[in-house]
């Protein structure tokens, strides 16, 4: 009668452990949401969130009838700016119109009634406004938001996925102001690049992480 050898011991064990792991993986994936598909061409373009003044962005400040008091500025990664008659004052997390009426109050200081303009000319944003991707991509990058970005987008802007990159188990992570929380949301990016599959192309939000894993096998 032939008896049946059991395999046990430390090296069946982990193999177990991996096994259960890799499985655990997989049902996490497919449990996370999807995000609504989004057009390729929008059919209307609208206006995007109004823009926040990140770190090194570039400004342009104007002074109507004193352009002695302007200037051609850079954020400095400080968060702050120097003009004439004007130093060290905030500018990140304002926005342009923001920022000019708190130049205007301390310009009054010096001239009557004074008319200030901020344009922005090269921006980079704030952290919360940039588009982070990171992973198995050909250029992990945080990119800044623009108004009706999709993934399609973001990945234009990275060079596309890496040769062993898991496209299709990669995660959107989404911050809600509202709630206070971050949630988790499935990408099929492989679909969208390499099969051209409209449905896995979905809107991006300012702020959101996107992470892509490399392929076990």
């Amino acid at each position: 009668m032939t008896q049946k050898k059991f395999l046990s011991g430390p090296k069946y064990m982990i193999g177990a452990g991996l096994l259960s792991i890799l499985l655990a993986g997989c049902s996490s994936t497919a449990s996370a949401p999807e995000l609504p598909p989004a057009s390729f061409v929008s059919e209307q373009q609208g206006p995007g969130e109004e823009y926040v003044i990140g770190p090194l962005d570039e400004l342009t400040i104007f002074v109507w009838r004193n352009p002695e008091l302007g200037a051609k500025v850079q954020v400095r990664p400080d968060g702050r700016i120097t003009t004439p008659l004007i130093t060290d004052m905030t500018a990140v997390g304002k926005t342009p119109a923001v920022l000019a009426e708190d130049l205007k109050l301390q310009l009054s200081e010096y001239i009557n009634d004074p008319l200030v303009s901020v344009i922005v000319n090269n921006f980079s944003g704030t952290f919360s406004q940039q588009i982070r991707i990171v992973g198995a991509t050909e250029k992990p990058a945080s990119i800044p938001y623009r108004a009706n970005m999709t993934l399609l987008d973001a990945m234009i802007a990275v060079g596309g996925l890496s040769e062993f990159a898991a496209g299709n188990k990669a995660r959107l992570v989404r911050y809600s102001q509202e709630t206070g929380k971050q949630k988790e949301y499935a990408l099929r990016i492989s679909d969208l690049l390499d099969r051209g599959q409209t449905k896995a192309n979905v809107m991006l939000s300012p702020g959101d992480v996107i992470i892509i894993p490399k392929s076990m096998f």
